[in-house]
């Protein structure tokens, strides 16, 4: 796999802990300059921290993603900062649905909708104008495998996912010949705080969780971020409008 990132610009969103941190700190350990992106301050303060404490350069900006003006802020202080975009990681994302579809309620369809599907295409929204300017660049969207099947109990998550993959889908195809690539990311269930929090919970969904996996575990935050590095690098240079799933072999069935 080819890296050329060194000197170069990222962008993560839902960077506070989980896939976004350990994405940026992939980003930065390969010598970018990366703009950590959360709505939580304490967690994505956290994360420059730790790109900081090992030479990397990083900064936060406070982000509701759901927020056209807070979007636009965010892409903007990316240039005032560091003058440039070359790679944009959208993967702020929420889950929180607990029953058959009948048992959703309104609020939870407008809380998933709009952060995992307004906030990636006003992310995108932002990005492009800039990707375009700078002369190229990659953008991966965070998606699941739920983007890519059914997810009983989580029809309102798994509908945003999929929409997900036609925003990468549609944008990636715009956007072909001006040497900017779109991808997607589908992870599997993943070791996240989200995770473990529901681990403790209910103790049996970890034995669960594992066993769906034929590998026989879970997914770890950095085996995510390696592949989202991936669709950023040289390497991938003839990928785009793709949804690559990081699932131990979920969706191998």
């Amino acid at each position: 796999m080819s890296m050329t990132f060194s000197g170069q610009v990222a962008v993560v969103t839902g960077a506070a802990n989980g896939i976004g941190r350990a994405t940026a700190q992939a980003f930065a350990a390969e010598g970018l300059k990366v703009v950590v992106a959360d709505l939580d301050t304490a967690g994505g303060e956290g994360t420059v921290a730790l790109i900081r404490t090992v030479g990397g350069e990083a900064t936060f900006v406070r982000c509701n993603v759901t927020v056209e003006s807070e979007v636009k802020h965010l892409m903007d202080e990316v240039i005032n900062t560091y003058g440039r975009l070359d790679y944009a990681f959208n993967n702020a994302g929420i889950e929180i649905e607990k029953g058959k579809l009948p048992d959703g309620t309104m609020d939870e369809f407008d809380a998933i909708m709009g952060v995992n599907v307004k906030g990636v295409w006003l992310c995108m929204k932002y990005q492009l104008p800039l990707l375009l300017a700078q002369g190229g660049g990659a953008i991966v969207n965070t998606a699941s495998v739920a983007g890519l099947g059914a997810a009983p109990k989580m029809s309102i998550y798994a509908a945003s996912k999929h929409a997900v993959i036609g925003l990468t889908k549609s944008a990636a195809i715009e956007y072909a010949k001006k040497k900017i690539r779109v991808n997607a990311v589908c992870p599997a269930v993943i070791d996240t705080d989200m995770f473990r929090r529901a681990y403790e919970a209910d103790p049996k969904k970890a034995e669960f969780a594992n066993a769906m996996h034929p590998v026989g575990r879970i997914g770890k935050v950095e085996e995510i971020a390696s592949a989202v590095l991936y669709l950023c690098s040289d390497g991938a240079a003839f990928t785009t409008g793709h949804s690559l799933a990081v699932d131990g072999g979920v969706t191998a069935f």
